[in-house]
């Protein structure tokens, strides 16, 4: 059995645009700032370690106000502007196609990750979309992966996983469930150190077939 387990925002889809004027409706609406620029928003959420209520909203915690005017105005944005990346959809088709399992972990909460890409019509390809919401810890915590691997009852010892993603919490979090990795620089992060760097999603095919 082959597994390949995907990063959502920034490896299968572009959704900053979105989320960007979500973040800049609360800081508006609430604290009256100025907006953020898409690639500030993209680069704080990618980071190994950060405060995102203060880069966001200057605030040291997430204030129950914020979350829940995000997650109302969010569910409605989500699906304005996302799009999938070139080749996106006929990797996945052809891995599909071959036998190969799918999922999706991704540190967006589960509920705007299934509308997202039921709204661009790959939801069904996948076996498992799991989100933050979903485990106690996000990625680079490998608990998502386990989730994954276990619903398929992987077994190292005969089966293959790979973890695709943009950053370096998934490829932390593929080191740490013991899986191969993959860097995807068509993303929100055009460059990278990562042993396996993958320019376009069918790079993909040759390396899992």
């Amino acid at each position: 059995m082959k597994v390949v387990i995907f990063d959502m925002d920034g490896t299968l889809l572009d959704s900053k645009k979105d989320i960007t004027i979500s973040i800049n409706y609360i800081r508006d609406l609430h604290y009256n700032l100025p907006p953020l620029s898409e690639e500030y928003v993209v680069e704080a959420i990618n980071m190994e370690v950060r405060n995102l209520p203060k880069m966001f909203y200057g605030t040291d915690e997430y204030h129950e106000k914020d979350r829940n005017v995000f997650e109302i105005h969010y569910a409605m944005q989500c699906i304005q502007n996302p799009y999938l990346y070139d080749g996106v959809k006929e990797t996945l088709e052809e891995l599909v196609a071959s036998g190969v399992k799918v999922s999706v972990a991704t540190n967006a909460p589960t509920p705007f990750a299934s509308r997202m890409l039921k709204h661009l019509e790959v939801d069904e390809l996948f076996d498992v979309i799991i989100g933050a919401d979903k485990v106690s810890a996000s990625k680079p915590d490998p608990q998502m992966l386990h989730e994954i691997l276990n619903h398929y009852g992987f077994d190292n010892k005969k089966d293959t996983a790979w973890m695709v993603g943009d950053n370096s919490k998934d490829m932390l979090s593929a080191k740490k469930a013991g899986i191969n990795s993959m860097f995807a620089t068509w993303g929100f992060t055009p460059e990278s150190e990562h042993e396996i760097v993958v320019v376009e999603p069918k790079e993909i095919l040759d390396i899992v077939l």
